[in-house]
């Protein structure tokens, strides 16, 4: 199926606003836990002469922790900010090369990788190209691993999101979803599959999916920052995100003691080429 040309111009659209704001983005986006990596490294049986690939690196925040483990790791981010401070952060690893592209027109040069990692940008790939250009550049075996940290709420708990549900619907009306994050046990049972990006087919075989709970403090210009880095905040026209934010961050200092928690699941979900 061809895909949308409106659907792949808001993705790329939404992709490239992360670029504007590299610096801020590093700062205040949520990394994944050391577990996450471990259990990586056992499902895939990765190691220091293993090739990975990255689709969509941002500042190199899961780079990092990928190169940690001595394998070789080609970074593709099609960002031109973002890669270049990438370059900066990874620049005391020997093992990483970042390369400045989309996924869907990188120039793999013939290359063949053992592992492809995805941290929370499989989303912005066309999926009616990403999937069978990530079974072409594994080699026969690999696997392909998706990362992503999902916000979530607890029944009967006060959060966040909800808290400041009235803001949206002053300076943003027509949003009602914003302020509600789904239960954590309604995320977890989504326990089978590649979640809510689209269906790899037979290209790959069953994902196993772990889960690891988080949580994330911030003040009240803390969190405003952290939202200011997201896409739909993002590709909200700036006279109408900043006063939403500063909203925000005023409600969470007057009335929520100026320290509130974003709980997250981080999420990993691994699979085998298939063929």
């Amino acid at each position: 199926m061809t895909e949308d040309p409106e659907l792949r111009l808001n993705r790329r659209e939404l992709a490239r606003m992360f670029n504007e704001v590299p610096e801020l983005y590093d700062r205040v986006r949520s990394g994944y836990p050391d577990e996450l990596f471990a259990d990586l490294v056992t499902d895939t049986g990765m190691d220091e002469r293993s090739s990975v690939l990255e689709v969509g690196c941002g500042t190199g925040q899961a780079t990092r922790s990928l190169a940690a483990f001595g394998c070789s790791v080609t970074a593709v981010e099609s960002g031109r900010e973002m890669a270049a401070l990438a370059r900066e952060r990874l620049a005391g690893f020997r093992n990483v090369e970042v390369e400045t592209s989309t996924f869907e027109e990188w120039d793999d040069g013939g290359r063949r990788f053992d592992v492809l990692v995805a941290a929370n940008s499989w989303q912005w790939v066309d999926p009616s190209v990403g999937w069978q250009r990530a079974h072409d550049v594994l080699r026969p075996g690999g696997w392909m691993a998706l990362l992503g940290n999902v916000p979530v709420r607890r029944q009967g708990e006060s959060e966040v999101y909800a808290e400041t549900a009235d803001l949206y619907e002053r300076f943003c009306p027509g949003n009602p979803g914003w302020g509600h994050r789904p239960l954590e046990d309604d995320v977890r049972s989504t326990n089978e599959g590649w979640g809510l990006v689209d269906s790899p087919g037979d290209l790959f075989g069953p994902a196993i999916v772990r889960w690891y709970p988080a949580v994330q403090w911030f003040n009240g210009d803390g969190f405003a920052d952290f939202l200011r880095s997201t896409s739909p905040y993002r590709k909200l026209d700036r006279d109408v995100r900043e006063p939403l934010l500063d909203a925000i961050a005023e409600r969470i200092r007057t009335r929520m003691g100026d320290h509130v928690a974003r709980r997250y699941l981080s999420e990993l979900r691994v699979g085998r080429r298939a063929g």
